[in-house]
């Protein structure tokens, strides 16, 4: 491979994220069980989340709006006041998380820091991103940082372009297969996908992969072996 950049997600492939929003879920659908089986708030939130992508884009700020929009529709718009303040601080919660690193990202990053551009590729709110990796410590590894709206083919090639390289010479690393992988590949990019065990249901895919570009991974730490040579 001639890598001359290597991206990463951020949600669940530099630090924790999807566990702490269905702890969220989990609570909230607790709060509306007066209404509706748990099971059934949870289809009904995730429907009422789709609807909402392209009004709110991903992030916490658009889960908070969803469930609030939720809880009114299932309960016929006769939900306490109570709920609803407690569907906004659940959000405010999720704003105010510790990060927490994956096992082994610091060290990670230090080595591969020596060799190649490194970026953070992410989509979610602008914000939160923001201040996730300030807060992370990790910011210094990082050349660039592009937070993007979504993560199709067009907006990888717009951030190819920023970085003045060929679609050949990236490498994207990421827990999403829709998001992180399957795009980049799609425009001549190499991609690594490292599951992680909590992913959101808009992100699963059961697809299989044979592309050249394509490699699988347990860890971080896995990976480095071949990068390093």
């Amino acid at each position: 491979m001639t890598i001359k950049v290597i991206a990463f997600d951020a949600d669940d492939t530099l630090w924790v994220n999807e566990p702490y929003f269905r702890e969220a879920e989990e609570k909230f659908c607790s709060l509306l069980e007066d209404y509706m089986p748990h099971h059934s708030i949870s289809q009904e939130l995730f429907k009422t989340e789709m609807q909402n992508l392209a009004l709110y884009g991903y992030g916490v700020k658009g889960f908070m709006l969803s469930m609030i929009e939720t809880a009114m529709r299932v309960s016929n718009n006769t939900v306490p006041h109570g709920i609803i303040e407690k569907a906004i601080q659940y959000g405010k919660d999720l704003l105010g998380k510790p990060i927490e690193l994956l096992d082994g990202m610091e060290e990670t990053l230090h080595l591969l820091k020596k060799k190649y551009r490194l970026v953070v590729a992410t989509k979610g709110d602008l914000l939160d991103q923001e201040r996730k990796l300030k807060k992370s410590g990790l910011e210094h590894y990082f050349h660039h940082i592009e937070i993007m709206s979504d993560k199709q083919e067009t907006d990888y090639q717009k951030l190819i372009r920023h970085l003045d390289i060929n679609p050949g010479e990236f490498l994207m690393i990421g827990n999403s297969l829709k998001s992180d992988i399957m795009p980049v590949l799609a425009i001549g990019g190499h991609a690594v996908h490292i599951p992680y065990h909590t992913t959101w249901a808009h992100e699963k895919m059961e697809h299989s992969i044979d592309h050249i570009n394509f490699r699988q991974a347990e860890t971080i730490k896995d990976i480095l072996p071949d990068l390093l040579s």
